[in-house]
């Protein structure tokens, strides 16, 4: 997985390999269904303060096409962590609902084909 950082803030850029390490230890399971995966780490409203820090994660996979999901927190690490947390949620409900589709459609075929055989 080709893990990809922007920000323009200096602050961010100290986050850069935590970033990388959170991403990579979070998408873990499903590294072979991401090819790329860009944090793009924002100060909303600049030296005002408050709520103010945006981290946005932009998913390209196998499963689920693009997924963008951005989170805005105190803190970098928080936004972080709540945007990881929520994209790792929807690629793993993505994922299952793949697995089960196929899995009803493996069982539903035998079971038309048998009622179908004459006794």
């Amino acid at each position: 997985m080709q893990v990809l950082f922007k920000s323009r803030d200096p602050q961010a850029d100290e986050l850069r390999d935590v970033a990388q390490r959170r991403l990579r230890f979070v998408f873990r399971r499903f590294d072979w269904l991401i090819p790329t995966a860009t944090v793009r780490l924002s100060d909303v409203n600049g030296p005002r303060g408050g709520i103010d820090k945006r981290c946005q994660i932009e998913i390209k996979s196998d499963i689920a096409g693009t997924v963008v999901v951005a989170s805005v927190a105190r803190d970098w690490r928080t936004a972080l962590d709540k945007a990881l947390t929520r994209a790792a949620r929807f690629l793993m409900r993505q994922w299952r609902r793949n697995t089960e589709t196929r899995r009803l459609r493996q069982r539903a075929i035998p079971l038309r084909h048998e009622e179908q055989s004459p006794s």
